[in-house]
């Protein structure tokens, strides 16, 4: 084995007792040898330990000293641990001092550091003077500088645009308010009575008035007329609403509509306007065709069976069922 004589006689466990600190004494020595190394790479600083052979001959050494001649198994275990021990020692105090060593290094590094970081921070104006007026005058002035006051809102800043709930909310009570005076005013215009200037149309004219509300539909005042013309018409007696028609300026309005309807819209029909139900006449004594005439005629209700029977007869030929869609952009009284 390394490290014993040729008269040296031991038991197995002998043998495995110096093997485990043979390796031990194995690691010691390399971490010793890393730090040796990492302060020879320091650039020379004084203090530092330098260390010589290594501690496998320094042992051996010290061994071959302490056993000249013949000893018994015990002396040789005995001195060998102690020799060993002794080693141990002396390089755990000279780890201790190079540690030590080295955190006062760090520890004036850091001071350096701090120190040239104070001097880069500095918000004195001169340099070079470096009075003690101007340190406590910069050093009452530096936690102002660095302080942060509190974030608040602007209120310059146009936020209309951002979404907010509380507006949001007011303005949706504001339209349904605005919705519901609307509507009120809407049914005020409906139940408004209109009178409506019409003529009973059988070949010939039989003019009549009669007044409505402007919210009714046209199958509502057909209804009236029968009841008002009755008396007087034996055909209008024996037939049904269904069975009437209204014609206004040359078009034939369905049940359905209503005269608000046509007055909101400001309905056109092909010879007059369909929102007026009274009877006038353009009275300008001088023409002008840049300016469109305001006339009304009167409408006409008529029994659908003699439309029928007439339709392809001026004027039933000039008529035609009423459209919202369709726009009349000139008003026509004879011909298509």
């Amino acid at each position: 084995m390394s490290g014993m004589g040729d008269g040296y006689v031991g038991t197995a466990q002998d043998a495995v007792r110096i093997r485990r600190l043979e390796k031990q004494r194995e690691a010691e020595r390399r971490k010793i040898q890393e730090l040796k190394t990492k302060s020879a790479s320091g650039e020379g600083q004084p203090g530092l330990l330098q260390f010589g052979s290594g501690t496998s001959e320094i042992l051996e050494t010290a061994f071959k000293k302490e056993t000249v001649g013949l000893v018994t198994r015990e002396q040789y275990v005995e001195k060998r641990v102690n020799i060993r021990n002794k080693i141990e020692e002396e390089e755990k105090e000279k780890l201790q001092k190079l540690q030590q060593e080295e955190e006062e290094l760090q520890l004036q590094k850091r001071k350096k550091r701090k120190v040239k970081g104070n001097s880069r921070l500095s918000f004195a104006d001169d340099m070079e003077d470096g009075s003690e007026e101007e340190d406590v005058e910069n050093e009452s002035l530096e936690p102002k500088r660095f302080t942060c006051g509190k974030f608040g809102k602007d209120p310059t800043v146009e936020t209309s645009f951002l979404p907010d709930s509380e507006r949001e909310a007011e303005e949706q009570a504001e339209r349904e308010r605005l919705r519901k005076q609307w509507s009120r005013e809407q049914e005020q215009i409906k139940n408004e009575p209109l009178q409506i200037t019409y003529s009973y149309w059988d070949g010939a004219g039989h003019r009549r008035v009669i007044q409505v509300r402007k919210g009714d539909a046209i199958g509502e005042f057909l209804r009236a007329v029968q009841q008002q013309l009755a008396p007087e018409f034996r055909e209008i007696r024996t037939t049904s609403v269904e069975n009437l028609l209204y014609v206004k300026e040359d078009l034939i309005i369905p049940h359905q509509h209503s005269f608000y309807e046509l007055i909101i819209n400001k309905a056109r029909g092909k010879s007059g306007p369909l929102f007026h139900f009274d009877v006038h006449e353009d009275v300008r004594t001088i023409a002008d065709a840049t300016i469109e005439k305001d006339e009304s005629h009167a409408g006409k209700v008529v029994e659908r069976h003699w439309y029928e029977k007439n339709k392809h007869i001026f004027p039933a030929s000039r008529w035609e069922i009423y459209d919202p869609t369709k726009k009349w952009e000139r008003y026509t009284i004879h011909g298509d």
